[in-house]
């Protein structure tokens, strides 16, 4: 497969079953954390279980001449693309992510026994009963977990998007006021 075809892949699998619940921060960076759960090609029945975050930085605005960097999604298939042809993919595409750099961390990549519905059970309550409203519980393929991690992520922006625009705007309002 080709990018242009895992990107795809990507956006029609990849469902996220409980978005992250506090808002991303206008003024600072973020950590976005995760469980990716995806149905296991080696062992069927079985579910991965991918457990990691996003550090998002503060949103800017994006001019032709500036490129987001994207730290940590490399691919298991390293000849499958590098992160320079995944930015000028989504530029190309007109993806634009309104901060600059993001930077992946898997904390943990797990075999859980059992099926992705009793997984999507098990981590939704897990996530529910810890009252984490930081976490998203994420849900695609194995092969392009990168992808639907970042569809997650753009997602989280584009939730807040209208709002992250007002803060800046007063911010700058308030700025430009008290010179």
């Amino acid at each position: 497969m080709d990018i242009q075809d895992l990107w795809e892949k990507a956006l029609k699998k990849t469902e996220i079953i409980r978005p992250r619940v506090l808002p991303l921060s206008v003024f600072g960076s973020t950590h976005l954390p995760y469980i990716f759960l995806a149905e296991s090609s080696l062992n069927r029945g079985d579910t991965v279980v991918r457990k990691g975050e996003v550090m998002v930085d503060k949103p800017t605005i994006v001019l032709p001449n500036d490129m987001p960097q994207f730290e940590g999604f490399e691919s298991e298939k390293v000849s499958t693309f590098d992160l320079d042809m995944l930015t000028n993919f989504l530029f190309v595409r007109g993806v634009k992510f309104p901060s600059l750099k993001y930077n992946n961390k898997v904390e943990s990549l797990d075999l859980r026994e059992g099926g992705l519905g009793d997984a999507i059970q098990f981590y939704r309550r897990e996530l529910e009963c810890r009252e984490n409203t930081s976490s998203g519980l994420v849900l695609g393929p194995e092969d392009v977990w990168q992808f639907s991690i970042l569809v997650f992520t753009a997602n989280q922006m584009i939730r807040q998007a209208e709002g992250d625009i007002r803060q800046l705007w007063d911010k700058y309002r308030k700025k430009k006021n008290d010179s």
